[in-house]
């Protein structure tokens, strides 16, 4: 893929995560007529040519010369002509289960590596299984959930094994994902992922079986033995001391995390078990804040499930598709997320993973542009083609841009 034209395209670039993305894109690289201090040539893409030209008006004079595509979501020789001219297609055009499916295949075919933010577990489920000895064949490395689904929980259970590989000489075999806090808004492009999962969780088993099988999104072999826990409801955790409720994203999270053991060889453990949840407090108002999140969480799952109020919902509270946080309340927000790990033989080691700006927009574009100009410029032939998490693709490499660009950091808190 050397003697391609652009390291980058990003499909999508007039959605609202699209346009932060480019923003952060012209920040920190330029554009491919005037590069900013790193170097990487990207050019944009989506099916109206008007709104790709009005974006790059608003990202400057010096964007007029980004190259422009034009495709449809289900074009797919479009999609595959646009595919043959990048090393890597970042893609931000959701609910992906709807239209994602033709642009993976082109990438797949083509040989092109390919990113995203998605948070739907049984739509990866459906591209590995459609795709991936094309990847393998073709050497594309396809590498979904490279948003705040899910960099910060796999990235971040990366980072405590190499720090118990340094302090224990082993990994934990037991890891504990805890939200310590988490300050953003919710766009209209998440919410339509939100409803569409559980329209199609209604509508098929085989979907319903994808989010009750934690090991779903892994490979026949090697297994895993452990019986996973899941924060169902609201529960006191004593390693945080601390209440806990359910974390939404514990539903791709974990299966992400799960598969880069299983992509390790099990690296971790034939028996690793992981799992997130939110801390709500301590005492009787930690109670009472975990048990009105829990039931929160249930009400909406319960009113989306019934097509009038889904229907009400999102006419009167939910955010419409292309709405979200304004630019205020993106620079605003942050996240912390806390991890305790635990070895075989009864060794805790405490790490904290937190970043800046509001996590499902302004940290994601971060984490989701440096991922998709790690996967061009820094990962080598070593890893061949096919589906891959975010830390088995790009592991250390992208943990470092992510430090050195991204605002997020990774520390560990104490070694006992």
């Amino acid at each position: 893929m050397s003697d391609r034209p652009l390291d980058v395209i990003v499909y999508g670039a007039t959605s609202f995560v699209g346009q932060i993305l480019c923003r952060y894109l012209v920040q920190e690289f330029g554009t491919p007529s005037a590069p900013n201090r790193r170097r990487l040539r990207w050019g944009v893409a989506g099916r109206s040519a008007t709104k790709l030209a009005d974006l790059k008006t608003t990202l400057g004079e010096a964007a007029a010369s980004l190259p422009t595509f034009i495709a449809e979501a289900t074009d797919e020789p479009a999609l595959s002509v646009m595919a043959r001219e990048a090393r890597v297609v970042v893609s931000t055009v959701g609910p992906y289960a709807l239209y994602g499916d033709t642009l993976v295949k082109a990438c797949a075919e083509a040989g092109t590596a390919y990113c995203d933010l998605t948070g739907e577990a049984h739509w990866v489920k459906k591209m590995i299984d459609a795709h991936e000895a094309t990847a393998r064949k073709s050497g594309a490395r396809i590498v979904p959930c490279c948003g705040f689904d899910s960099i910060p929980s796999d990235l971040g259970t990366w980072w405590l094994q190499q720090q118990s590989l340094l302090h224990y000489g082993e990994p934990c075999t037991e890891v504990k994902m805890r939200v310590k806090s988490m300050r953003g808004g919710a766009s209209g492009g998440t919410v339509a992922s939100a409803l569409n999962i559980i329209r199609e969780a209604l509508a098929d088993p085989a979907v319903r079986k994808v989010y009750s099988n934690p090991y779903s999104l892994c490979p026949e072999a090697p297994k895993n033995t452990a019986r996973q826990h899941n924060v169902k409801g609201a529960e006191y955790d004593a390693d945080f001391d601390a209440w806990v409720a359910p974390f939404i994203m514990s539903a791709i999270n974990a299966r992400v995390v799960l598969r880069s053991n299983a992509l390790s060889n099990n690296a971790w453990g034939s028996a690793f078990r992981y799992d997130e949840g939110m801390m709500t407090g301590r005492g009787t108002r930690g109670r009472m804040r975990a048990m009105t999140f829990a039931a929160g969480l249930a009400g909406f799952a319960a009113g989306a499930a019934l097509a009038p109020t889904r229907w009400l919902m999102e006419k009167t509270i939910l955010p419409a598709p292309g709405e979200g946080p304004g630019e205020a309340a993106q620079q605003s927000g942050s996240w912390d997320f806390r991890f305790i790990g635990r070895t075989k033989d009864g060794r805790d080691l405490r790490t904290r993973v937190t970043g800046e700006r509001d996590p499902g927009y302004g940290s994601t574009a971060m984490m989701l542009g440096e991922a998709a100009a790690c996967l061009a410029l820094d990962i080598g032939p070593e890893l061949p083609g096919g589906f891959w998490t975010p830390s088995t693709a790009m592991g250390e490499a992208l943990q470092q841009r992510l430090t050195t660009h991204a605002k997020v950091r990774f520390e560990v808190l104490d070694d006992a």
